[in-house]
């Protein structure tokens, strides 16, 4: 994510830091989100935490929940609530450490903010986080059920704090070009901070409104805190994917594109609440034209250079999951009778959504992130990207098909099969990606 105003960030010796992703045919129109993670020489302020160092250690985060679910999927048979505990470590767990880590990054080189003297604040945070986040998990699979509640607290306190610092950035900072993109991400922290509660009071109350407080807290959580987040960040990470210039079209869509979102969000949480169908999948339908004017931009940039990595191709393949989603979705909440039928008919959802659309961009922005925050010069980045990249045909492939032929009406060989397939491609990022974090640059 960039920042339009001001020069464009240099390195130590006072060279810019990396390409830009600009809009229109002139000269480039802000720093480039990765190069704002590059290190060069640090700030003074920042030397106790370096940049590169703060982004190896928060970046082994997320990659650890990844590897938890590699663990659970080959020992989901002996496991209690494996499905439940699955999906919690993808969303809660690894996608919502990124995020946090990754928004408030990106949020402070959009808007021009100072860098923290010191990383004491933001480590807190992510502590609140992780032990909120690791007593969910385990009272949601094992109990008990008290645990769960006080995780979920702390879970929401962090998420508040982090609203916090990153409206008050926002209240501070000079006009940006690009400042709809923490826009996206203060909706996307109130939707989380709507679907927490939803969550904690379903750790321990099991009666009719159940299901609808489940259709809620899975909705609002995902289409709010994840897709907001994804769409926000679209804007400039998908053109710095790719190497190539901005188009025109981009910013304006993302700016059309919120309303949207949020006016489906709210049509989307109301509907499933009062289980209403017919407002939840106009709801869907308003989150699909938003991802739908955010993809024809992508795509315009696209036919400007087309992708040609493993970052790029699990993005592109991770948006059309999304749309695929979504119309499955709301085929379901229209068909469903009641809410508890709509709520059992959630999971085949969470194929396309969760693992086709999430998991996907994860992967392929961590894969272009990770390399470039860890510094080290072009050569070091060049290398890690190159190991991430490593048979990246193969895995995009292999993951697509895998995904497909799990939503078709197959027998439980096949689900088997294809599920070994995903954890494969799964470990094929998860082993380079913990190399490079682990692997320090002189």
């Amino acid at each position: 994510m960039t920042a339009a105003t001001g020069p464009t960030p240099t390195t130590g010796r006072g060279q810019t830091t990396g390409p830009t992703p600009a809009t229109g045919p002139g000269p480039t129109s802000g720093p480039d989100p990765a190069a704002a993670a590059r290190p060069g020489r640090a700030p003074a302020g920042d030397r106790t935490v370096g940049r590169a160092g703060w982004h190896r250690r928060t970046g082994l985060v997320p990659i650890g929940y990844l590897a938890a679910m590699v663990v659970v999927g080959f020992a989901h048979p002996v496991l209690p609530q494996s499905r439940w505990l699955l999906i919690h470590l993808l969303l809660l767990g690894a996608v919502t450490n990124a995020i946090v880590v990754w928004s408030a990054h990106f949020a402070a080189a959009i808007l021009r903010s100072p860098a923290p003297a010191k990383r004491g604040g933001e480590a807190a945070r992510l502590v609140l986080l992780n032990l909120g986040i690791v007593a969910v998990l385990a009272a949601g699979s094992a109990g008990p059920r008290w645990l769960g509640v006080a995780g979920a607290g702390a879970v929401f306190a962090a998420v508040a704090i982090h609203l916090g610092v990153l409206a008050a950035r926002l209240r501070r900072a000079l006009p940006a070009r690009f400042a709809v993109t923490v826009h996206y991400y203060l909706a996307a922290a109130l939707a989380l901070l709507a679907g927490i509660p939803a969550g904690a009071w379903m750790l321990v109350v099991d009666d009719d409104v159940r299901p609808r407080l489940l259709l809620f807290h899975a909705h609002v959580n995902l289409l709010g805190w994840v897709t907001l987040t994804v769409l926000g960040t679209l804007l400039t990470l998908w053109p710095t994917v790719l190497r190539t210039r901005m188009v025109d079209s981009a910013l304006p869509a993302a700016v059309r594109g919120l309303p949207l979102c949020i006016a489906g969000l709210v049509c989307l949480g109301a509907g499933t609440l009062a289980w209403w169908p017919v407002p939840a999948a106009a709801g869907l339908a308003l989150f699909a034209v938003a991802a739908l004017l955010a993809m024809v931009a992508a795509g315009a940039a696209a036919r400007q250079r087309p992708p040609a990595s493993f970052a790029a191709w699990s993005i592109a393949a991770g948006l059309g999951w999304l749309l695929v989603a979504l119309a499955w979705d709301a085929v379901l909440l229209l068909s469903a009778p009641d809410a508890a039928t709509a709520a059992d008919r959630f999971g085949s959802v969470l194929v396309p959504l969760g693992g086709g659309f999430v998991a996907q961009v994860l992967l392929g922005a961590l894969s272009y992130l990770l390399p470039m925050a860890l510094g080290g010069g072009p050569a070091a980045v060049r290398a890690r990207t190159a190991r991430l990249d490593a048979h990246w045909p193969q895995r995009v492939t292999m993951a697509n098909l895998a995904l497909v032929v799990y939503l078709l009406p197959v027998g439980p060989y096949p689900r088997i099969t294809t599920s070994l397939l995903l954890l494969a491609a799964l470990v094929q990022f998860l082993v380079p990606a913990l190399r490079i974090l682990l692997t320090r640059t002189r």
